[in-house]
């Protein structure tokens, strides 16, 4: 089994943070291991989930928690595999699963400013909608998983269930967060696969509009026609 698309975001006394991109979608999806328990929490498990088992295998790891920044099947559709293998804990905020109406699954429920303890470890949740009800971004120290609410020079559409008008005021307070944070998005659409917010703030054209209507419109009528895959930073 290849692990090629695999990358190691940080891995310090405490905790590592590692990274795959799998499916036709070119999804993003971390492996968040505690070092002091062997704890492993997985975010958006989707495509290829024994990738995913076999990562936290290879960490001599187990994955204890599921944790979803939203409900789209390009981020979920590997739940079930991972449920399959252990006994974990599904995380997701409330009012995402009043949007995903799932009754399969026995969810653990969480609210903006909730912490999810994963051994030493503490993952800070937080309410970003906008791209979905219920979007949620975790914070481990200074790295932030993003899920499709912040790309790397771009963001989330509002088409299933969104809204833009939230989504501005939810990147508007992310935007205020320390600089050095540093951001893992949930599409590998860009040039690269991480930035701080600094360079977010600069280089990210969802993050240059003053006015909420301005932003509505490009993000609604006008981003899809213009811009191209890779992103590449629109510098101030």
């Amino acid at each position: 089994m290849s692990l090629n698309q695999m990358q190691t975001i940080v891995n310090n006394h405490q905790f590592r943070i590692d990274s795959i991109e799998l499916g036709p979608m070119e999804n993003l999806i971390y492996l968040i291991t505690d070092k002091a328990s062997q704890r492993c929490a997985v975010v958006d498990p989707a495509w290829e989930p024994q990738k995913l088992i076999q990562m936290a295998q290879n960490n001599q790891a187990t994955i204890s928690d599921i944790l979803l920044t939203h409900s789209h099947h390009d981020h979920i559709n590997g739940v079930d595999a991972i449920l399959d293998k252990y006994d974990s804990q599904l995380h997701l905020l409330k009012a995402e699963a009043d949007f995903w109406q799932n009754k399969s699954h026995q969810l653990n429920l969480c609210y903006g400013g909730d912490e999810i303890q994963l051994g030493k470890t503490t993952i800070q949740i937080l309410y970003t909608p906008g791209h979905t009800p219920g979007s949620a971004c975790y914070k481990i120290a200074d790295y932030l998983i993003t899920g499709d609410t912040l790309f790397v020079w771009g963001c989330g559409h509002c088409r299933l269930g969104g809204d833009p008008e939230i989504l501005y005021d939810t990147l508007t307070k992310l935007a205020q967060l320390p600089q050095q944070i540093m951001t893992l998005p949930g599409h590998n659409y860009a040039d690269k696969t991480t930035a701080t917010m600094a360079e977010q703030c600069q280089g990210n054209p969802f993050l240059h509009f003053h006015k909420k209507a301005d932003f509505v419109d490009y993000r609604t009528n006008i981003h899809d026609e213009i811009r191209q895959y890779p992103y590449t930073a629109e510098l101030k």
